[in-house]
């Protein structure tokens, strides 16, 4: 495991009523590092990243973090009571220590003007950019994104591709992302890991620039926002999701993981 890692997750594994939810993950979240988790439905995604946020404890394994990391979270889905009378910034700013980085962080998410606000007259966009303003108000080294952009379309989805990346860079923090998609991801992804129970497959993701069909239709706007990850898989899965042999040829070859220990599943 890499000494520098903000997170080190080693051989967890998680079981819930006797089912198997995560087998012998590991890998390592790097400083700066965007890690775009992909996976079928089931596949531990959301599991994972509550062990990460200590809303879970894994059967086995061990996650260990950096001295006082701080870490920021958008959930998959939020739902806002009507009843409750609060504004945009009222909610930012709900249970947070620090308060002095509000209108700054209202202007990189372009909703300045989204202050006084109610929040439950927002748009889905508008409420997704809200969420990300408070995630990111403490200035984390860690964001985490569970489905960000699920319920967007393809336009959508490139331009909060891109807002995530400003993010990143201008917050220096590391993104760990989960992507409903399992081929288009974040083109500046690090590091694309396939989940389904165990590691299935990691990698970087290609550039969509080397499809000029997809630019013709799309634009060079889109494709300099999103990439396409090929997976390489030496395995198939049971309908159970169980590992079972391979019954064609993946043409595979083993990958050795830029800064993990983690090998792939047989």
């Amino acid at each position: 495991m890499n000494s520098q890692a903000l997170v080190q997750i080693q051989n967890l594994n998680l079981i819930l009523q006797n089912k198997t939810i995560l087998q012998n993950v590991s890998f390592d979240i790097l400083p700066n590092e965007i890690i775009t988790l992909i996976g079928p439905n089931g596949a531990g995604k959301s599991s994972l990243v509550k062990l990460i946020l200590g809303i879970t404890r894994a059967t086995s394994g061990t996650i260990v973090k950096s001295h006082n990391l701080s870490v920021g979270y958008v959930p998959q889905a939020f739902h806002i009571d009507d009843r409750l009378p609060i504004n945009v910034a009222g909610f930012i700013l709900l249970n947070q220590t620090k308060t002095d980085k509000l209108d700054e962080t209202l202007q990189l998410l372009n909703i300045a003007h989204l202050k006084d606000q109610k929040i439950q007259g927002l748009s889905g966009g508008q409420l997704q950019r809200v969420l990300l303003a408070r995630a990111i108000l403490s200035r984390p080294q860690l964001l985490i994104l569970d489905e960000p952009a699920q319920g967007i379309d393809f336009h959508g989805e490139a331009e909060l591709y891109a807002l995530i990346h400003q993010i990143q860079k201008e917050l220096k923090c590391a993104v760990l992302m989960i992507s409903h998609d399992l081929h288009v991801v974040m083109a500046q992804t690090s590091q694309v890991i396939c989940l389904n129970q165990h590691i299935c497959c990691f990698g970087e993701p290609e550039s969509i620039s080397k499809h000029p069909e997809f630019i013709n239709i799309f634009g060079d706007k889109i494709a300099k926002n999103v990439g396409y990850y090929q997976h390489d898989h030496d395995h198939d899965h049971a309908l159970d999701g169980q590992v079972k042999a391979c019954t064609h040829d993946h043409n595979h070859s083993i990958h050795q993981h830029n800064h993990s220990n983690n090998s792939e599943q047989p």
